[in-house]
């Protein structure tokens, strides 16, 4: 029988965290403290490298395109593949991991990162720079899908700060790739190939760890990692809740944990079958257009908000620095939003006032761009938060564990489905208008249904309601 890749998660954490009986003979081995700081190092050091890939571009756009010869059209492609990637290979990783062990997948997507990362300088063409940049960006839809998984797998009495630590490193990746990126490819010569080509070389510092923890299959359960059954029944209160201590920081983060404790009860629809399809659910669509139009506008943002202050006048190297502005914005409210989530029954009021947020931002990039950039670029990171409460509404909109992992992953995969044709249609209307009003307007447009579907996302409602 085939399994969708929503039962392949909720799967994942449920049969592989059990704890293996020892072998005969054979006593368990005891947890040690160096190997809990080389994880919690293994940790940092991997979502460090899970955007780099994607904000180091966005700067030197133009450098590349000229390099390489590449249309805005084409362009606009290379802005959706992150999107795609996230959309096919994530779905992989629960299997993957299943197969061949969680820090093993891990360990194999960071040398895939790292891989890309070194081939992609080295295209004479198109072509080949898009295959590079895919191979890396499949790396990280696999890692950033199996992060979170591991966040609970491996310290169950520590979730919420092992999952603030990842969302910290998260974004702080994400940040440091978009500000440095210029400078550093002028202190290195001028040349946008050394310039993207240096960030091969954190990939592979953070590959080091993962190669002693790729080789511990035994650590599937939680009291290995300094855990134990409280701490495991206290993290599920804690990722539910949005804690002060992270939150959901990303891709499978609602498979971390569920909503409040789960009564045999409410786990009993989707133990016997009796839950509806998730495609039939309106909650699961809801979040998924949601979240489809989030990541809509944060691609856009990583791959095109360099070039649209670039053409207001504003240099390569200040174009960074805004672009991690916008991006930084997640650090602070990435641990604000999930605990304000979590005290509302319904989050449609924060949908809301980060869409207004958004559409002010628009305003301001359309009307005066390079004169109130700081600005613009505050208000539309703020926007982009989006992230880290849709992440918080799917752990809110399901009472089981396996609930939660269903819904994490069709919306995930839907909404990045639906986000892939978003920057394309950018790179289309900046190709053929040659200017960026028509651009700015359409990605304003984006935040209507995103406002909507959000709206509708945050009612006081649960999966398991609708059975």
């Amino acid at each position: 029988m085939q399994t969708s890749p929503s039962d392949n998660l909720a799967t994942l954490d449920t049969a592989s965290s059990a704890p293996r009986p020892a072998e005969p003979g054979r006593p368990r081995r005891p947890a040690s403290p160096w190997r809990g700081r080389v994880m919690a190092a293994g940790l940092l050091l991997a979502a460090l490298n899970l955007r780099p890939a994607v904000t180091s571009l966005g700067p030197l756009l133009e450098e590349v395109r000229d390099g390489l010869g590449m249309s805005g059209t084409v362009a606009g492609v290379l802005t959706s593949v992150p999107a795609a990637c996230f959309a096919i290979f994530g779905l992989t990783a629960p299997r993957l991991a299943r197969r061949w062990g969680l820090g093993a997948v891990v360990c194999a997507g960071l040398a895939a990162i790292a891989t890309g990362l070194v081939l992609r300088p080295l295209a004479g063409g198109t072509m080949v720079f898009l295959a590079a940049s895919g191979l890396a960006l499949a790396g990280i839809a696999v890692s950033n899908i199996l992060m979170p998984v591991i966040v609970k797998r491996w310290f169950p009495d520590r979730v919420g700060a092992m999952t603030g630590l990842y969302s910290m490193g998260l974004s702080l990746g994400t940040a440091a790739a978009a500000a440095a990126t210029v400078p550093m490819t002028d202190a290195l010569g001028g040349s946008w190939r050394v310039g993207l080509g240096v960030w091969a070389l954190v990939a592979v510092v953070a590959l080091v760890p993962w190669l002693f923890l790729a080789r511990d299959r035994d650590r599937t359960s939680g009291s290995e990692a300094g855990g134990s059954e409280a701490g495991r029944s206290a993290e599920s209160d804690t990722v539910t809740s949005g804690s002060a201590s992270g939150g959901p920081a990303s891709g499978a983060s609602a498979a971390v944990g569920s909503g409040a404790d789960a009564s045999a009860t409410a786990e009993a629809p989707a133990a016997d079958g009796t839950a509806i399809p998730i495609t039939r659910s309106p909650i699961a669509w809801a979040m998924a257009v949601f979240f489809g139009f989030q990541a809509t506008a944060a691609y856009i943002s990583m791959g095109w908000m360099p070039q649209i202050f670039r053409d207001a006048g504003v240099s390569a190297s200040t174009s960074g620095v805004l672009l991690a502005v916008v991006m930084a914005m997640g650090v602070p409210l990435a641990f604000v939003l999930p605990r304000l989530a979590a005290r509302l029954r319904h989050q449609g009021v924060l949908v809301v006032i980060l869409g207004v947020f958004g559409l002010v931002g628009y305003a301001g990039l359309w009307l005066a761009p390079a004169e109130g950039a700081w600005a613009w670029a505050v208000l539309l990171g703020v926007a982009n938060c989006a992230f880290p409460l849709a992440l918080t509404m799917i752990g809110m909109r399901a009472r089981t564990h396996a609930g939660v992992a269903r819904l994490s992953a069709f919306a995930q995969s839907i909404g990045y489905l639906l986000s892939i044709p978003g920057p394309l249609l950018v790179g289309v209307l900046y190709q053929h208008s040659g200017g960026w009003g028509q651009p700015i307007a359409l990605m304003a447009g984006f935040m209507v249904p995103q406002i909507v579907a959000g709206v509708l996302a945050g009612r006081d409602r649960t999966l398991e309601d609708e059975a």
